[in-house]
């Protein structure tokens, strides 16, 4: 099974890029089959990977940036993989 998790954050006012650079040098202390990071309007960030896992394993997740750097706690959702008919 394909299991994604999906991280969002709004960046504080005029931090955008510091969030985005911040994203980008989290480490996960195990590799996904794959990693995705989008920016939109509003100075968010979203970062998607994708595990071949159960949908109810234990799985690495980004963490939760200083207080500082975001206006509100990092949204996290999980999502299985359907097959498309």
């Amino acid at each position: 099974m394909t299991v994604a998790l999906m991280w969002e954050a709004r960046a504080a006012e005029g931090r955008g890029a510091e969030l985005l650079s911040w994203v980008r040098e989290q480490p996960l202390p195990a590799e996904p089959l794959r990693r995705e990071t989008f920016r939109a309007p509003q100075d968010r960030v979203l970062v998607i990977t994708w595990w071949d896992a159960p949908y109810d394993a234990s799985l690495p997740e980004l963490p939760e940036p200083d207080a500082g750097l975001v206006t509100r706690a990092v949204h996290r959702w999980r999502f299985e993989a359907v097959a498309d008919h």
